[in-house]
């Protein structure tokens, strides 16, 4: 099991845990993740590793609590136990000195690009990066951002702060400067992932994308993550997480995407009525939950795949 060594809120539904576990921290790499369970009989879902501390031996995870296993996720605290751990997964980000490197982070995506943005600066790269947020209040890792970017630029669909509009609207905005841009990384919701490709393919500008939001299990067994790219079936979590976004059908990411929405939502709503009884916890709300779906009381991790 993994001690909490830290909580902390970051927005409505985000959370940041500060998470023992020595081993993943000397190990990983940007770009990676863990899958993790929060309790028994519960699913294995993956989070990406948004830093790591090998001195302290911890990583710290940032998510936000929208299904039923986040959920329970965060309603841990500091000094509880994480179940299992299992990482760093999944393939490094390629690291070199491109050059200009834009960095974009959509909403939670800003998380996964921290550690990214870190491993190309000290690579030599000239980082700039785009965060986008719907509003001020959902905005994450501001600070940290900065400090691992050369230059910054803030976007909010509102406008409440930063610059009103969309990570697409500063992205072109660098390019029609006349900025060279050697490397596009872009990490958010997949219509904003597929916006930037779409930008960027007249320009030819190289633009990967981290798909880590499509994986379920992480461990490549599961078949829920799988991809059409370059006309040929892939694996988000074993083959990627990141691809060359002029490559993917975001068509079909899309459409699989909402396989399991009916699931998810029974899954919320049998966890909404275990949690309004008194006296409710793991084993109450996982019962519940189980007996709904199978008489048998059997694992059924992928039927709530959303995480």
């Amino acid at each position: 099991m993994n001690k909490i060594l830290e909580k902390k809120k970051l927005a409505d539904k985000t959370w940041l845990f500060r998470v023992e576990a020595p081993m993943i921290a000397k190990r990983r790499k940007a770009g990676q993740f863990v899958v993790l369970r929060v309790w028994e009989k519960g699913e294995r879902f993956p989070l990406t590793i948004a830093d790591a501390d090998p001195v302290e031996g911890s990583i710290t995870l940032i998510f936000q609590s929208v299904g039923k296993s986040t959920m329970l996720l965060g309603e841990l605290e500091a000094g509880d136990q994480i179940l299992d751990l299992v990482g760093p997964l999944g393939r490094p980000t390629h690291v070199e000195k491109f050059g200009n490197v834009v960095m974009i982070g959509g909403g939670i995506g800003i998380a996964p690009t921290h550690p990214i943005a870190q491993a190309m600066k000290q690579a030599g790269n000239h980082v700039i990066s785009i965060l986008g947020a719907r509003t001020k209040e959902l905005l994450i890792m501001e600070p940290e951002m900065r400090k691992a970017s050369d230059e910054t630029v803030i976007v909010t669909d509102d406008g409440s702060y930063g610059t009103k509009g969309f990570v697409t609207d500063a992205l072109k905005k660098l390019i029609d400067s006349g900025l060279k841009v050697d490397l596009v990384l872009a990490i958010g919701p997949p219509i904003m992932m597929r916006s930037v490709a779409e930008l960027t393919r007249p320009y030819g500008i190289k633009t990967l994308v981290s798909l880590n939001t499509i994986m379920i299990d992480g461990t490549g067994m599961c078949g829920g993550c799988r991809i059409r790219y370059n006309g040929e079936n892939r694996f988000v979590c074993v083959d990627g997480p990141e691809f060359d976004a002029h490559k993917v059908d975001f068509a079909s990411m899309l459409k699989r995407q909402q396989a399991y929405r009916d699931a998810e939502k029974l899954s919320m709503e049998l966890l909404e009525k275990a949690e309004s009884k008194p006296g409710h916890g793991f084993g109450e709300v996982g019962c519940t939950f189980h007996r709904a779906l199978r008489p048998d009381g059997a694992d059924t991790a992928m039927v709530s795949g959303g995480n």
